[in-house]
């Protein structure tokens, strides 16, 4: 399977996903944004804002080449003189405080000396956690992982438990999801087709996941302190974001699209000085859950 099938494969379960999203939300389309870099490659942004369910989201395809920079080499430890990456990444914000925030993203990493490697992950994001609901979302990823392999949910689920945490929150961004990296065919029993099955798999399976979320969530009551709660999650989404997300790093240091890197972040945002949740509230509840990891399928 070549770097060009894997990229084209990609773009057109963008297409797909950006479809369903548009059924399940039932108001707002998604605007599209071609763009070109200047080293090499380009993709498609497309964004969806203002709807029914999604107060702002993105589904971005990128598949971009070019020498392997200096700063890349220094900060990403690659070696190499030329790469060649392409993926879709994914981030829905929504208007209920019922609704979780998800995200996805699948990539693959190809470099001049024939090194190639899959990555991706997908975790959600409650404003509110409730424990039913994070068991269906990781009984469906551990049902994809064990086509595969019987130890992947095992491996992915803790690596995105460690991956998805906020050090200087010493608190966890949701609850979690499965995230991995450098897979080949050196390091799982799967060859180079399978792995691109897994991750495309997981990329055909998003939209109905999200889904079985969100229609729990999205006729809810919403009360103003909801709203100012969920506007403070966001700001730990961001400050995951920006300071530790390993994409986004990626995506600055290879002289990425900004617009497209940045696209993740909410549209609003609040941060509150030594803000205290009441005791026995539901904010309290979820803050104690995103304390810890938690084997949700057992």
């Amino acid at each position: 399977m070549t770097k060009e099938q894997i990229a084209s494969a990609y773009k057109a379960l963008q297409a797909e996903i950006c479809a369903g999203l548009e059924k399940l939300d039932g108001k707002a389309t998604f605007s599209s944004d071609h763009w070109d870099r200047t080293e090499g490659g380009g993709g498609l942004t497309r964004v969806i804002k203002e709807g029914d369910l999604l107060e702002k989201g993105g589904v971005a395809f990128s598949a971009v080449h070019g020498p392997v920079s200096p700063a890349m080499k220094s900060q990403l430890n690659l070696e190499g003189e030329s790469f060649f990456a392409t993926g879709i990444s994914i981030v829905l914000h929504p208007h209920n405080p019922h609704v979780p925030i998800i995200h996805m993203n699948v990539r693959y990493f190809e470099l001049d000396n024939g090194t190639y490697w899959f990555g991706g992950g997908i975790d959600l994001t409650p404003h509110y956690v409730i424990p039913a609901q994070a068991k269906l979302f990781h009984q469906r990823l551990k049902t994809i992982c064990d086509k595969y392999d019987a130890d992947f949910y095992a491996k992915h689920k803790p690596w995105a438990d460690t991956y998805f945490h906020i050090p200087h929150r010493n608190e966890s961004r949701g609850i979690g999801g499965i995230f991995f990296d450098h897979l080949s065919e050196n390091n799982t029993k799967l060859t180079k087709e399978q792995l691109f099955a897994y991750c495309s798999e997981l990329a055909s399976s998003f939209v109905s996941i999200y889904a079985e979320q969100a229609e729990l969530g999205r006729t809810k009551h919403i009360e103003p302190h909801h709203l100012a709660w969920r506007n403070l999650r966001r700001g730990r989404y961001v400050e995951f974001n920006l300071v530790h997300d390993r994409g986004t790093k990626f995506g600055l240091f290879s002289g990425g699209r900004t617009e497209s890197i940045l696209m993740s972040l909410p549209p609003m945002a609040n941060w509150e000085y030594q803000y205290e949740a009441k005791e026995g509230s539901e904010e309290a509840e979820t803050l104690k859950v995103l304390g810890k990891n938690w084997d949700w399928v057992n």
